[in-house]
């Protein structure tokens, strides 16, 4: 190392000089250590770091002074943005290493010079404000040095003009293309091959990095270390790219892709237009077989649905026809060409999702608002995102195959026994029951009521959700309490974070989206609620058959999987209360099973050291007291 740790973290030392309020904490200089060790041994670390360690900068100092070549790969691209922006900068300017980065993203988030002049040419957009879009995309990709969408302010990220003016994996044309030499993935992708520390997001690292696509395949051979933040989410990303999946939404884009293909390179084959609307209507169709609810469907519980075997066979029958319609046209152009490649490989991933033949495999449907998509996951993708359940490791490292991994645990900086209360009401229904949510309110209103507002209501189901905001609408109207009620949903969690932080009083209501990866620290978040343990719901297909096959394996499915699971996501809700040394609050969980059932103990167990409180009074004081700037300070001293 080219600068002792100690001299780095230490109260007058490099870091101290760089970051406003800087604070000593052993916890973040044990684990600095032990990744420097594992750099150095080129070895496996597993490490799980409490709220407030400052495992960010744990990570970066011994990476950047070991020199190599470093991947960090996090969870978002909002995480991601923040580390090449403000963390990873910052590190750097402390250490004064004259280390170059590089940001990465998928390419979804880059202009494609060649479709957006494509579609501008062939007047693919639909309606006055996308044409206005793709219009304002235009002149911002002739000035653009990076081509990042999420530098363009101008346009909103999810317009869908943008995905007239992006590429996907499927349709870019790589090397062929006649804009590559200006490519904006590409030229990031230079920086990346050159740079000491490239940001990925999990996404890219699978898609990009693994699966070698191309330009990347030489980035992770040079790399001698991997950073993984936010590593609990790593299942989930790497289940979607070691399966296989197709969508309405690409079967449509890809019609309409040889359609302009077609119309530039086949105008002598009158049926190509014919056949991509028949593409079109046939996975339209498929999309309309299925309820509008969002929802997953299991393979055999297809058969009870009316409507989706035939527009399923109709389906396989149109991109057949496309297929082989496609194939004495794919050496007229480049496009045409990508699009024949894309077009078979779409009907045979129809092909083996149909397959009943094979039993090595979970296979789905998943349906959105406007969408669908089918999966087929290999059973043996089966992994953990859990880091520790009660300070143990077993369950991640044995799920994730890192047998052999370095593993180690720090807690929380924070005082939690005396800045936070842990409030399990007694007498709860179970919840299960019709009546639960309808307790919830009644439990925590009066403790809303006592810190004045400042609460986030979090809960594991979207109708939970809902019929809790009415609720709570109508206590408040009851109550003349004129508290700001935001629920998830009625704007982006971006936009609804902001409001809530600037009303200081507010009450959020939301679901699966604020359990992690929200910050709201100081006084404008007191309570946390939680309706019940968020153990995954028993009739997802998905589960079932994962479950299905640990009971094959003679394991205990509860205890190997849906406890550990279920832990995990319950620390993620439960960090959202102290973010910071002076934050105070109460974390009220809504669950009698915690003392009612024998994993309870392990549960609570794993959470925070809190004081625990199960009467009201006790809580009620507490919230109360949160909310006295004066008690907050003293409490503190």
């Amino acid at each position: 190392m080219l600068e002792p740790l100690e001299a780095v973290f230490a109260r007058d030392g490099l870091l101290s000089r760089k970051i406003p309020d800087y604070r000593v904490r052993s916890q973040q200089l044990e684990m600095a250590a032990r990744v420097a060790e594992a750099i150095r041994h080129n070895a496996v670390l597993v490490c799980e770091a409490g709220t407030g360690t400052g495992k960010t900068v744990a990570y970066l100092v011994p990476a950047l002074l070991s020199g190599g070549k470093v991947i960090v790969s996090t969870g978002t691209k909002t995480l991601q943005d923040q580390l090449y922006h403000r963390d990873l900068p910052m590190v750097r300017e402390a250490l004064n290493l004259p280390v170059t980065t590089a940001l990465l993203k998928g390419r979804a988030n880059y202009v494609c010079r060649y479709y957006l002049e494509r579609n501008l040419s062939e007047g693919q957009v639909q309606g006055s404000e996308d044409a206005a879009h793709l219009q304002r995309i235009a002149r911002f990709a002739r000035v653009s040095r990076s081509g990042d969408k999420s530098e363009f302010g101008e346009v909103p990220e999810d317009a869908p003009a943008w995905s007239l003016a992006t590429s996907t994996r499927e349709n870019c044309l790589g090397q062929s293309c006649a804009k590559y030499r200006d490519c904006f993935v590409m030229a990031a992708r230079r920086e990346a091959l050159a740079a000491d520390v490239v940001v990925v997001n999990h996404h890219l690292f699978f898609a990009d990095v693994m699966l070698k696509d191309e330009g990347m395949a030489e980035l992770l051979p040079a790399c001698n270390t991997v950073i993984f933040d936010e590593a609990h989410q790593l299942p989930e990303t790497a289940t979607l790219f070691f399966g296989e999946r197709v969508s309405t939404g690409q079967l449509i884009e890809l019609a309409r892709d040889i359609r302009v293909e077609a119309l530039a390179s086949a105008k002598d084959v009158p049926a190509m237009p014919q056949l991509c609307a028949a593409l079109d209507k046939a996975t339209r169709d498929l999309r309309l077989s299925l309820p509008n609810d969002n929802a997953r469907f299991s393979s055999p519980s297809l058969a009870s649905k009316r409507g989706f075997a035939a527009a399923f066979a109709a389906l396989e029958s149109a991109i057949q026809s496309l297929c082989a319609a496609l194939e004495p046209l794919a050496e007229r152009s480049e496009g045409l060409g990508r699009c024949a490649e894309r077009a078979q490989e779409t009907q045979a991933r129809l092909g083996r999702w149909s397959d009943d033949s094979r039993d090595d495999r979970v296979r789905w449907v998943e349906v959105f608002s406007h969408s669908l998509s089918q999966h087929a996951e290999r059973a043996w993708i089966f992994t953990s995102a859990t880091l520790a359940v009660s300070g143990d490791f077993s369950h991640y490292v044995g799920e994730m195959g890192l047998d052999q991994a370095r593993s180690a645990c720090w807690d929380s900086p924070f005082d939690y026994a005396a800045h936070a209360v842990l409030y399990i009401p007694e007498n709860l229904p179970d919840p299960n029951s019709i009546d639960h949510t309808r307790a919830v309110i009644a439990a925590a209103f009066p403790v809303i009521r006592a810190s004045g507002g400042r609460a986030f209501l979090l809960f594991t189901t979207l109708r939970a959700m809902r019929l809790a905001h009415e609720l709570l609408h109508e206590e408040f109207r009851r109550d003349s309490l004129e508290l700001p009620l935001l629920l998830q949903g009625e704007g982006s969690r971006t936009a609804l974070l902001e409001r809530f932080r600037r009303l200081g009083n507010a009450v959020l209501v939301g679901s699966a989206s604020f359990w992690e990866g929200v910050d709201v620290r100081g006084e404008a978040l007191s309570v946390v609620v939680i309706d019940k343990l968020p153990f995954a719901p028993p009739d997802d297909p998905v589960l079932a058959a994962r479950l299905e096959l640990l009971e094959r394996e003679g394991r205990n499915a509860f205890l190997d999987y849906q406890l550990p699971q279920a832990v995990i996501a319950l620390k993620q809700g439960a960090g959202r209360l102290i973010r910071d040394e002076n934050d105070r609050g109460v974390l009220m969980i809504c669950d009698p099973r915690l003392f009612s059932k024998p994993y309870g103990r392990r549960i609570l167990s794993s959470l925070p050291p809190m004081k625990l409180a199960r009467d009201l009074d006790k809580a009620l004081r507490f919230a109360a007291a949160a909310q006295e700037p004066a008690t907050r300070s003293a409490a503190v001293k």
